[in-house]
């Protein structure tokens, strides 16, 4: 069995066809028929079927699936970790990070990276949920993540700051004008939710939050994404939670701030495979004083 030979077998998977995958990876059918063969001789069973339309996974081809996208993508994170280490020209990083991350924290800290590693290319990953990253690196589409401390996470895992979640509304709100709120004084107020919202103690965060204060908040829109939530706030659909680095730094300039009294606040991890060091070890540098910045 070999890495070229994972390689065939995940072309001709996500092509669901020989004859695309064999002008994708620029070789004859023939030769990429013997390379599968060989493949399934090495594991013992068929791992492709003709269809109809198309080629499937056999029973053995969907539990081998996830093992050779692993092993192919470590092995091409491990020329990546590599190269950008040297900094050499073509070197690659892959980010994964929350989607409140990249947008209120990563293009300060990909500034930074840039001027002090200009060879060193950054392929961003956006997700909804600290579980969909742990997913992502596991997988190894990612070399590293960027979130809150994951749950489950078994390798390594590097706190770099804290966030603290504050509040979003119009300038035309009675709460405009001040800094501080307790969260029992907004009972009575609409929300703008957002799907990615954490989940704590089994609920959503708000709910949980706003259930110490004795009511359940009124939600007036559910939105994908955190930004979103922000500038609906701002336009006055309703009040708005995020992380004080996407209102005050890169989507809430048409709204007020106030920071929940006591403050909400979370750690920031960076989690990988293993020890970040060489280049790695280099980002969560990066990351680390980006966030001083910012606290």
């Amino acid at each position: 069995m070999s890495l070229r030979q994972m390689e065939y077998f995940l072309t001709v998977v996500e092509e669901s066809s020989f004859t695309r995958a064999a002008e994708l990876l620029h070789v004859t059918q023939p030769a990429l028929s013997h390379q599968i063969k060989a493949l399934e001789k090495s594991v013992g069973g068929p791992l492709l079927e003709r269809l109809t339309r198309g080629v499937g996974l056999t029973p053995m081809g969907r539990a081998f699936l996830p093992h050779a996208e692993l092993a192919v993508r470590s092995a091409a994170r491990a020329q990546r970790a590599a190269r950008a280490a040297a900094g050499a020209e073509g070197g690659e990083l892959h980010v994964a990070a929350l989607h409140a991350v990249a947008v209120g924290l990563l293009p300060d800290v990909f500034a930074r990276w840039r001027r002090a590693h200009p060879g060193v290319r950054l392929l961003l990953h956006e997700y909804g949920t600290t579980e969909e990253l742990e997913e992502q690196v596991e997988r190894g589409v990612a070399d590293l993540a960027i979130g809150p401390r994951p749950r489950h996470w078994t390798g390594s895992v590097t706190g770099v700051g804290e966030e603290e979640i504050v509040l979003a509304v119009p300038f035309d709100d009675r709460l405009a004008g001040r800094t501080r709120v307790r969260l029992d004084e907004l009972s009575e107020l609409d929300w703008v939710r957002c799907a990615m919202e954490p989940v704590v103690h089994g609920q959503r965060f708000l709910d949980w939050a706003c259930a110490q204060a004795g009511f359940a908040p009124r939600t007036a829109l559910w939105t994908e994404h955190t930004s979103t939530a922000v500038r609906m706030a701002a336009a006055g659909v309703g009040i708005a939670a995020a992380p004080a680095h996407v209102v005050r730094g890169a989507v809430g300039e048409d709204c007020a701030v106030l920071s929940v009294e006591p403050a909400w606040r979370r750690e920031l991890t960076v989690f990988a495979r293993s020890e970040p060091t060489g280049v790695l070890g280099e980002f969560v540098t990066v990351m680390k004083a980006a966030l001083a910045v910012h606290a």
